[in-house]
C-alpha cells in the first residue's frame, strides 16, 4: 500500500540502498557503497533486466526476477570485501540494443559525478538483458572489464571483437524461452576467435537460470578480479 502511494505521487525512497533517479526519461536505480569516499575509485556493475521488468515504476528492475541480479553485489559480505556501485536502469520499451546510446550516456554522466574505476566496469543481464549484455560488449569492447550474460544470445560476427573480454555465460539446457543453442553458439564462436570464455550450463534447468547462476561458487570473486 505504501509503495503504491509513493509511486502514485512520484516519491520514491531508497530500497535496500538503491536510490531512485531518472535520466532523460529513463528510470534507474543506483546503489552507492557504504562509506563512499571520493578519493577512492570503485568498480561499477550495470544490470540489464529481463522483459518482465520493463516499465516506468523504477522498482521492478531491482526486485522480483531481478533481485539476484542486483542484490548479489550489494550483499553486506560482498560489499565489505568489494565495495562497488550497482547501476540498474529500467527499460521502458523495446530492447536494450535500442536504448544502448541512452544507457551509455547515463554511464558517462555518472563517471563525471562519481569516483568510478573505469578499468572495472562490468555488465550483466538475463534473458532480454542477456541479449543486451552480448550486444553491449560487442558495441563497446573497450569499455567493459567483464561480462556475465544469462540465458541470452548474440551475433557470432562480433566474436573477434569480444574475444579478449572475460566472459562467464550461463544457460539452462531445458530453456524453452531462449534456446540453449543461443549461448552455445556464442561461446563456440568466441573460442574460435581466440577467446577463453567460461560457460556454465545446467542440465534440466529452464529459463530461470538466475536462480542458480548467482549462487555459483566463485562468481563474485571472479568478477571483481577482472580489470582492463
Amino acid at each position: 500500500m505504501m509503495l503504491a502511494f509513493l509511486l502514485l505521487f512520484g516519491v520514491q525512497k531508497p530500497v535496500d540502498g538503491f536510490e531512485a533517479h531518472t535520466f532523460k526519461n529513463m528510470p534507474y536505480r543506483l546503489f552507492t557503497p557504504g562509506g563512499y569516499d571520493r578519493t577512492h575509485q570503485y568498480p561499477l556493475i550495470i544490470w540489464l533486466h529481463g522483459s518482465g521488468s520493463i516499465g516506468t515504476d523504477n522498482f521492478k528492475q531491482i526486485s522480483g526476477a531481478s533481485l539476484r541480479g542486483t542484490h548479489t553485489w550489494t550483499a553486506a559480505l560482498v560489499q565489505a570485501a568489494h565495495p562497488a556501485f550497482v547501476l540498474a536502469p529500467q527499460l521502458r520499451k523495446g530492447s536494450w540494443f535500442s536504448e544502448m546510446s541512452l544507457v551509455l550516456e547515463l554511464l558517462d554522466s555518472l563517471e563525471g559525478e562519481l569516483s568510478i574505476d573505469t578499468s572495472r566496469i562490468y555488465v550483466t543481464g538475463q534473458s532480454l538483458g542477456g541479449f543486451g549484455t552480448w550486444d553491449y560488449i560487442a558495441a563497446k569492447p573497450g569499455l567493459f572489464a567483464a561480462a556475465i550474460p544469462l540465458c541470452g544470445g548474440g551475433q557470432i560476427s562480433s566474436a573477434s571483437a569480444i574475444a579478449k573480454i572475460p566472459i562467464w555465460a550461463f544457460h539452462g539446457a531445458a530453456d524453452r524461452s531462449v534456446p540453449v543453442t543461443e549461448t552455445r553458439t556464442m561461446i563456440a564462436a568466441v573460442k574460435q576467435a581466440g577467446g577463453n570464455p567460461r560457460y556454465t550450463e545446467y542440465p534440466g534447468v529452464g529459463h530461470e537460470v538466475w536462480l542458480r547462476a548467482f549462487q555459483e561458487t566463485g562468481l563474485v570473486e571472479w568478477l571483481f578480479a577482472q580489470h582492463k
